[in-house]
């Protein structure tokens, strides 16, 4: 390819440039064509109107869920912001679960029971970015849910699986286990998101899509958001080590639609 440009009536040559050309796996971003319809930059908490902190109708008992391999004892104070970062911090309670075990005090932010109601719907694109923790007993995630049958796991992380993403849809049911040691790992910023396609969802790593279920959420399927630091009892991962506190970070969480 060539160009010019005319001064005065003038043409004149461009310099010589080597043009790379490239191509990306799966083309225009998950993004395009759509407009944001959910935007938390996490200036604040805005509790009650987009945000519930409280409960969740995914926990059997509403801020616990022990049967679920979960210490989790839902606090919204275990939620805070500060310079657009969201910190969800998980502590040692006093309180007991049903099981007899200790539960820790920590984090889960839904769209449920809040003014605005959100759903993600077929069609849309969820992305978030955030710091994958570190300490052994963390298990982060970004989700969906509704009515006991909505949930699509954008992401699940175990620190004691360094390099792995659980992407999981239950809806239709279908996931993998991803691992990329280059991009994953602990105290990490990742970027992922998940295009909820009827017939098949797309799974994005910064940017790349890694993963599609095929199988979709289908025509009617709508969910809340679930974004959230549970605290693993054992079962299948490894409980937390002592009572050190530990966190886990997100700078953002938009739907695109």
């Amino acid at each position: 390819m060539f160009g010019f440009y005319e001064i005065a009536g003038r043409f004149y040559n461009l310099p010589h440039v080597k043009l790379s050309v490239t191509s990306t796996q799966g083309g225009l971003p998950p993004s395009a064509g759509k407009s944001l319809a959910f935007g938390e930059e996490f200036g604040r908490i805005s509790w009650g109107k987009r945000w519930n902190g409280s409960r969740t109708s995914a926990y059997e008992y509403g801020d616990h869920n022990p049967k679920d391999n979960k210490l989790d004892w839902l606090s919204p104070s275990a939620v805070s912001t500060h310079a657009g970062v969201a910190t969800f911090t998980a502590r040692p309670s006093r309180r007991i679960l049903e099981n007899g075990r200790l539960a820790w005090e920590t984090g889960l932010l839904t769209t449920e029971n809040t003014d605005e109601d959100f759903m993600v719907r077929p069609g849309d694109y969820a992305e978030t970015r955030v710091r994958l923790p570190d300490a052994h007993g963390a298990w982060p995630a970004l989700w969906t849910w509704k009515d006991g049958n909505g949930e699509v796991d954008v992401f699940e992380y175990h620190p004691n699986n360094f390099d792995l993403l659980e992407l999981t849809n239950r809806v239709r049911p279908a996931g993998t286990y991803y691992r990329d040691p280059e991009s994953i790992g602990p105290g990490r910023w990742i970027t992922i998101g998940v295009h909820f396609g009827a017939h098949s969802s797309d799974w994005y790593l910064n940017g790349r899509r890694i993963y599609s279920d095929h199988t979709g959420v289908g025509n009617n399927w709508s969910a809340h958001l679930i974004l959230n630091l549970s605290v693993c009892a054992g079962a299948y991962h490894p409980p937390p080590e002592g009572r050190t506190p530990f966190s886990f970070a997100v700078d953002y969480l938009r739907v695109w639609r």
